[in-house]
């Protein structure tokens, strides 16, 4: 596993606390993939109710405070892929 996805799980589940409602995948280009659910935040693959993408540098600054995520999806750089309302959700939880 690569560091960037290690400091991320750290990142979200510090954020997100005991877990999310519903089932969230975050891919990292050229990195992996990050599964938010009930049972908090992990390291892995799998099918979800939203998918949420992008490059390690735009998740750093989302996951850093620099850049919201929803001017991260108007600007181009984040791609949401399933339930729009689980997206708002999770993008509200990690302002």
């Amino acid at each position: 596993m690569s560091d960037i996805i290690d400091g991320a799980v750290r990142k979200l589940a510090a954020k997100l606390g005991d877990g999310f409602d519903g089932i969230a995948k975050f891919e990292i280009d050229g990195e992996g993939a990050i599964m938010v659910d009930g049972d908090g935040v992990r390291a892995g693959d799998g099918d979800a109710d939203v998918t949420l993408g992008a490059d390690a540098d735009t998740f750093r600054e989302m996951l850093d405070g620099e850049l919201n995520p929803t001017s991260a999806f108007m600007g181009g750089r984040l791609r949401i892929d399933g339930d729009m309302g689980l997206a708002m959700k999770l993008g509200a939880a990690l302002s």
